[in-house]
């Protein structure tokens, strides 16, 4: 192979590679699932106390103090959270969300949605 195929299939790999990581970077703050909610009363894993009124929100990998805009499928309501705990921990689910931001886009009674969200 001669060297400038080389170096430019090199480039092509390097430049494959980035696109793929900022695509998986990416995708933990712009996805679709299911969400729940919670009330407790405890300390989250980012060391303030839970505030079942507050807007937040639990996910496995956002860094905490994120913020994303999270709309409900099913009625097209929405609301900004910050994340502040780590979870869920039920399959299936991408998002646990506080009472407070649960009520406000309808879903308390069922206990859990569809949902959307993208960071802001």
């Amino acid at each position: 192979m001669k060297k400038t195929n080389r170096t430019a299939l090199v480039a092509v790999t390097i430049a494959a590679g980035l696109m793929a990581g900022a695509s998986t970077a990416s995708s933990a703050a712009a996805q679709c699932g299911r969400a729940s909610w919670y009330a407790l009363h405890s300390r989250t894993a980012s060391g303030e106390r839970m505030n079942p009124a507050a807007l937040t929100a639990a996910h496995r990998s956002l860094p905490f103090g994120t913020k994303l805009r999270v709309t409900n499928k099913n009625n097209g309501r929405s609301v900004v959270v910050r994340i502040n705990d780590r979870g869920p921990f039920i399959r299936g689910r991408v998002l646990d969300l506080s009472r407070g931001a649960a009520s406000q886009l309808g879903f308390i009674g069922s206990g859990h949605t569809a949902v959307c969200m993208a960071q802001v």
